[in-house]
């Protein structure tokens, strides 16, 4: 289970990696060629790219578009 759990962060990874700083873009990659490897990763390391993912992919901004769906105010008809 943990194979396809390592296979969907690096997935959700990718489109981050221009973000990834020197440090943690040398991690990624390292990650990768083992994932490639068909390795299992070892309790540290699993740890290390679930924190990448939690930091890149789980904590995005949500934008909110509310202002957008807004019904126009009812105090203009009601006086007419």
């Amino acid at each position: 289970m943990q194979y396809k759990d390592q296979q969907k962060y690096l997935d959700a990874l990718r489109r981050y990696e221009k973000k990834f700083d020197k440090k943690e873009l040398e991690e990624y990659k390292m990650f990768v060629k083992r994932q490639k490897d068909e390795e299992d990763f070892d309790r540290l390391s699993f740890a290390r790219l679930k924190e990448l993912y939690q930091k890149y992919y789980m904590n995005r901004e949500k934008k909110n578009y509310d202002h957008l769906f807004k019904k126009p105010d009812q105090d203009g008809e009601a006086a007419g």
